[in-house]
């Protein structure tokens, strides 16, 4: 592949000077190698902060690729399989049918807890023993295994808790010892950000209209039922500290190199550290489940843990070519690894929108598709 620092860097530099984008980086790696490190903009609006490569991002749900790193790490090391029941690890999950529910189940949205209380707020979601016993005592909305509904908020207890059952540690922890630590970017990977690192984040704005997009949408969609009001993806809700230093790890704060370089490590050794198997790999990044999802209303796809369109480009998911996997986060972060071509890529922005198309991700995609195929 020729080298695309170049153009990924022109790509960004162009979305900035347009005002299509505020903050951005896009790190891009192939077979284990970093090809591309790109930061450009301003992190914070109101300070002028520039973005530099290692600022952090709260990055929404491009989080959930990376808790599911995590399983798939403890399940590398023999913690847990997949077919293990939740119950197992978790006794007090176990009721009302959710006995049935497996490691698998909670990876790909299909264990049936995609709701929270109406009346939840961020105050709860930053009360790790309280939203895990909410979890615990619901009622299924459907027999864990048999659908797929996207677990918006859920999905980072569920999957966190069973990291927590396994190991006795908390999940952003487990992150930082067993991923992000061995790759050399524990201050760039969180769930958790320590005070002390609050200054490094990049600040979130919305886009333009972007409050009137949320407002004019139905509250009587099934997202609302998944998602309480008080804690919907807002710009505001990404910049909020107790989210920031919590752990909610639906979500994620990370630089664009930080994840990608997780990716890489999931397709290939990066710098001697290789996170999973080349079986293991083959396992969660092929389709796991396909249907309608009972929260969004369209079709999906998963692998285990990751979605199989992780940047948006095909309606039907990736059909007879399952080679991506990875998952976006509403704003436009997003970040994925392609197993038939080695490349591992991230992108993170900080103008936020919350139910459009990315600005940046098309761009920069289309760019290293030309790169791949130009060789």
């Amino acid at each position: 592949m020729k080298d695309i620092q170049k153009p990924v860097q022109e790509a960004v530099d162009r979305l900035i000077a347009s005002g299509a984008e505020q903050g951005l980086q896009v790190a891009v790696y192939r077979h284990g190698e970093p090809v591309a490190d790109v930061a450009a903009g301003v992190a914070d609006a109101e300070t002028g902060r520039p973005v530099t490569p290692d600022t952090p991002f709260f990055s929404f749900s491009t989080g959930k690729g990376v808790t599911a790193t995590v399983a798939h790490v403890l399940a590398e090391r023999g913690l847990f399989d997949y077919e293990t029941p939740i119950a197992e690890l978790w006794p007090e999950f176990g009721v009302h049918g959710k006995d049935r529910a497996t490691v698998r189940h909670a990876l790909t949205h299909t264990a049936g807890v995609p709701g929270m209380p109406a009346e939840t707020t961020v105050r709860d979601l930053a009360d790790w023993d309280r939203m895990c016993a909410i979890l615990a005592a619901a009622e299924p909305w459907w027999e864990p295994g048999t659908r797929t509904g996207y677990h918006a908020v859920s999905f980072g207890y569920l999957v966190g808790e069973i990291v927590r059952r396994a190991t006795g540690k908390a999940v952003s922890q487990v992150l930082r010892e067993e991923v992000a630590e061995p790759l050399g970017v524990a201050g760039e990977l969180f769930f958790g950000v320590p005070e002390s690192e609050l200054g490094r984040v990049a600040r979130l704005r919305d886009a333009e209209g972007n409050a009137e997009l949320l407002a004019s949408i139905p509250r009587d969609l099934p997202m609302f039922g998944a998602v309480p009001a008080a804690v919907m993806p807002t710009a505001e809700y990404g910049n909020r500290p107790e989210v920031l230093t919590s752990d909610i790890p639906s979500g994620g704060t990370m630089s664009a190199r930080a994840v990608a370089r997780m990716y890489a490590a999931l397709l290939d050794e990066v710098d001697g550290v290789r996170l999973v198997s080349p079986r293991r790999l083959r396992e969660i990044s092929a389709v796991a489940f396909t249907g309608v999802d009972e929260i969004m209303g369209a079709s999906a796809t998963w692998a285990l843990g990751y979605s199989t369109d992780p940047l948006g480009t095909s309606e039907a998911g990736r059909g007879e070519r399952p080679t991506v996997f990875g998952m976006p986060g509403v704003g436009g972060s997003a970040a994925c690894a392609d197993t038939a071509t080695g490349i591992a890529f991230a992108v993170t922005t900080n103008r936020f929108t919350s139910f459009g198309p990315s600005t940046a991700l098309g761009h920069i995609g289309e760019v290293i598709a030309k790169a791949v195929a130009d060789g």
